[in-house]
């Protein structure tokens, strides 16, 4: 069965974050990363850019309506993503919680629905 693993940190706390320990935590992603490809368990993932770029759409009356950034002010920011494959809710919940920003922030495992 296929998860969405969706990372949320605070957006704040990695631009204070000093670039040598911001290294490090990128070699970790990137190391995860390659375990997991390595164990068939992945399909995809990006890292998300800051909120400030996002854009939130709304169609209300037929019109569309664009707002910039997201529309919940939260203490944590979604920052990026995996899709594994996992044979049940145990394998994706262990994957998550393996994946370097759980120490720092929080990580939603949400199963696919297929259409």
């Amino acid at each position: 069965m296929e998860y969405l693993l969706l990372i949320y940190e605070n957006e704040k706390s990695w631009e204070a974050m000093p670039k040598a320990e911001q290294g490090a935590m990128f070699g970790e992603y990137m190391s995860f990363t390659e375990d997991i490809k390595k164990k068939g368990n992945y399909k995809g993932g990006n890292p998300l850019q800051p909120t400030s770029t996002a854009t939130t759409v709304r169609v209300k009356g037929g019109k569309t309506l664009t707002t910039d950034g997201p529309f919940a002010e939260t203490k944590e920011q979604l920052g990026g993503y995996y899709l594994v494959e996992a044979k049940d809710l145990d394998e994706a919940i262990a994957i998550a919680a393996r994946i370097p920003g759980a120490r720092t922030g929080s990580i939603e495992v949400r199963p696919i629905q297929k259409m």
